[in-house]
């Protein structure tokens, strides 16, 4: 399965409660097919009682999304597009912007 979003990619959200949110990919689990997006699906998670939290806790937090929900932002003009690979002269594969037809580079590795 060819992964089309990365770590460090900028995403908008296409469904779900977060519908219309943007965002960077923190992590892809592509077992999985999906994703954990900065500021994305938060979650309430109850803690038990600890040293850290003697009355126990609830804490907000990021929870994955899945792939399919998910759709990347185009660099030229900061609005969604699908995307196409395109292979070099060299045999390298790039990711490309069907609209604006501009490189989608990975900001991290």
């Amino acid at each position: 399965m060819s992964l089309r979003i990365r770590k460090g990619d900028k995403v908008l959200v296409l469904a779900g409660k977060d519908k219309g949110k943007s965002g960077k990919v923190l992590h892809v689990y592509p077992k999985k097919g999906r994703a954990l997006v900065e500021g994305i699906n938060f979650v309430k998670k109850h803690m038990r009682k600890s040293q850290q939290h003697p009355q126990g806790a609830l804490l907000s937090q990021e929870a994955t999304i899945h792939l399919s929900n998910l759709g990347l932002i185009d660099p030229a003009s900061g609005k969604f597009s699908r995307i196409r690979a395109l292979v070099a002269d060299d045999g390298s594969k790039q990711r490309i912007s069907a609209k604006s037809k501009a490189v989608i580079e990975s900001h991290e590795r």
